[in-house]
């Protein structure tokens, strides 16, 4: 008995012992709080980003709707044009010879609108311009919702006062279908340019489509939005 309670004994040390499992790590009070506070504040600001439309397109609903009803003598708020979308086009010719414009006028229209533009390519070869078809020859954007009136107010109250010896804008660009469109020869008006990285000034053409049936109904609607047309 005794040989056998020595042979348990000197066993005993040699015999691997039962690793304890780690202890999970869990998240106290304080950490918890911390999380819903956290999951908190993202939930307001993107409730906040949800909730607040763009400045102008609170402006149309509650001053212009009113103000053309009574202007145009409309009955039916549905009857009173609104800005469907904006378009901007940058023509890229010498981008045939030089990709290289082509990379910065998109990153530029990029910069100005926030929103990815498209290449446009030629629909059709013309020899005497050494043009394939489906080359590169433009970018285009097209912006609709907040991202149409938030471009629409900088536009207005910050690029155009930029416009050296300013006058305003023509009043005779429309299309004879309520759509106007305005010129613009430098693309450095736009705060979003940084002169830095400028190659070759660019102009682009901005279309305003809108739903009125004529241009006397547009010219109003861009008025009521602060456009600033010569008199």
């Amino acid at each position: 008995m005794a040989d056998e309670k020595d042979d348990k004994k000197t066993a005993a040390p040699d015999a691997p012992k039962a690793e304890k499992a780690p202890k999970k790590e869990g998240k106290g009070k304080k950490g918890k709080k911390e999380d819903s506070k956290k999951a908190g504040y993202a939930a307001n600001i993107e409730e906040g980003l949800e909730v607040q439309p763009a400045r102008l397109k609170l402006r149309y609903r509650k001053e212009i709707v009113p103000a053309l009803m009574k202007e145009l003598g409309l009955k039916n708020p549905n009857e009173v044009p609104k800005l469907d979308k904006i378009v901007l086009n940058m023509g890229l010719g010498e981008a045939l010879a030089n990709n290289k414009i082509m990379e910065s006028a998109v990153d530029q229209l990029g910069a100005i609108t926030g929103q990815k533009p498209i290449i446009t390519r030629a629909r059709k070869a013309i020899a005497n311009f050494k043009l394939r078809e489906g080359q590169a020859i433009g970018a285009a954007v097209t912006l609709r919702n907040d991202r149409m009136y938030e471009f629409l107010d900088r536009l207005i109250n910050v690029a155009l006062p930029r416009v050296r010896d300013f006058k305003g804008v023509p009043n005779k660009a429309f299309d004879g279908r309520g759509n106007y469109t305005l010129g613009v020869r430098e693309q450095i008006i736009f705060p979003e340019i940084n002169y830095d990285q400028i190659e070759k000034v660019k102009g682009l053409n901005i279309s305003f489509v809108t739903t009125a049936r004529s241009d006397e109904h547009a010219l109003a609607l861009l008025k009521g939005f602060g456009m600033p047309f010569r008199q």
